[in-house]
């Protein structure tokens, strides 16, 4: 499952390789079972991976593997009518509901008081300037510890 845009979920081209090992599942087997695999994937939150982790997991509890054919078994069949599975990826990886939009409500003074922009721009213009003021900072106490020698 990935998120598109910021709040609605869709349904990915396949797991990657970490989701995989953390459900404790090799690459080739969940190939031979039915998983997709994107190997070109990579994870960028612990919540989308754990997410999708959990959902590989409930997979293999519901998974019904039939032992391969051999010679002694040859004629004979598994009982399958008390199964009922589902071929459809979308159907075996169910996706959770996405994120729950938070209700309209009015605006408090605070808020209408609070200038918005200039405080996100502020932060900004600390957070780029950090490293000059750092670098004066340290060639003022260079300084002083020289004068004082």
């Amino acid at each position: 499952a990935e998120y598109m845009g910021n709040t609605k979920m869709r349904q990915g081209r396949g797991f990657t390789v970490e989701e995989l090992k953390a459900a404790g599942i090799r690459k080739v087997e969940a190939r031979s079972i039915g998983i997709p695999v994107d190997h070109r994937r990579k994870n960028k939150s612990e919540e989308s991976l754990k997410l999708n982790t959990d959902r590989l997991k409930a997979y293999k509890e519901r998974l019904i593997v039939f032992p391969r054919r051999t010679k002694k078994s040859k004629g004979q069949m598994p009982d399958i009518s008390s199964i009922t599975t589902t071929r459809a990826t979308s159907d075996a990886f169910p996706i959770p509901a996405g994120m729950t939009l938070e209700a309209p409500r009015a605006i408090t003074a605070e808020e209408k008081e609070g200038e918005a922009f200039r405080t996100l721009r502020m932060a900004r213009a600390i957070h780029r300037h950090e490293g000059a003021r750092q670098a004066r900072q340290a060639k003022r106490d260079e300084e002083a510890a020289n004068s004082k020698k």
